[in-house]
């Protein structure tokens, strides 16, 4: 791309093809310059306004990122990857209102979308709309059934509607798609815990705390379950790691 754009300094799309490999290896501010001099010398160039909006939402710049999705929209109002990225920017900002819309308008564009139906059940759980959120998570699965954070997801909007066997049997898909995914593990040692099955429960915080050694939450719920257990030795050690990894634990 640089060789392309020495012989052709106006070669918008070679400036373009240059930021999404600065993008790829995480050189955002690089990414962005290269999107900037592709947009300056074609100012219709889509695809560049969506890649610019991919890098400021990494590098946390929501309000620019919405800003040039919106500038996509306006381009061409069917990219349905413009709707579902300017959704997940106004997630994060907690315009939540905002997100669903944009994600709806995104599936309306492309229902084989599975990710803007995981995000949308997303939105969902935090507003508190539980079975619209599985139903989401349901038809993310169906269309992408590798889909470990939408397994993941589900499991934890089953365990908030204290379905537990079914969060049990969501987590355990997640982790069979994702061996190493701590959260898993941790979120089904909480399924375990509460209904009472201490032993898969520290199983599963130990795995966990090995995958995530720094998880003083892991270290604070294993420790309960060996209090529970009546080990008292390794409830008072985990008890130390866990405020020693988090001061704050020493409150609950």
């Amino acid at each position: 791309m640089s060789q392309a754009i020495t012989l052709d300094p106006e070669h918008a799309e070679a400036y373009s093809d240059r930021g999404v490999a600065h993008y790829l290896r995480d050189e955002l501010d690089e990414a962005i310059a290269d999107f900037d001099q592709a947009i300056a010398i074609e100012s219709q160039l889509v695809e560049a306004y969506n890649n610019r909006g991919s890098a400021y939402y990494d590098r946390g710049d929501l309000g620019r990122a919405i800003a040039d999705y919106d500038q996509v929209i306006a381009l061409d109002s069917e990219d349905a990857d413009a709707y579902y990225n300017r959704g997940n920017a106004y997630h994060e900002l907690g315009d939540l209102d905002q997100a669903i819309a944009d994600l709806d308008q995104a599936l309306a564009l492309d229902p084989a979308l599975a990710p803007a139906y995981n995000n949308r059940g997303l939105v969902h759980s935090e507003r508190g709309d539980l079975d619209s959120a599985v139903a989401d998570y349901d038809q993310a699965i169906a269309l992408d059934p590798e889909s470990a954070g939408a397994y993941y997801n589900r499991g934890n909007a089953y365990f908030s509607l204290g379905d537990l066997d079914k969060a049990i049997a969501d987590y355990d898909q997640a982790i069979a798609v994702d061996p190493q995914d701590a959260e898993a593990y941790f979120n089904r040692g909480n399924a375990y815990y509460f209904i009472g099955d201490l032993d898969q429960a520290i199983a599963n915080y130990d795995r966990a705390i090995a995958l995530d050694p720094e998880d003083a939450d892991a270290h604070y719920n294993r420790a309960n379950a060996y209090e529970d257990k009546g080990d008292l030795d390794q409830a008072v050690a985990g008890y130390g790691q866990a405020v020693a990894l988090d001061p704050k634990e020493a409150d609950d």
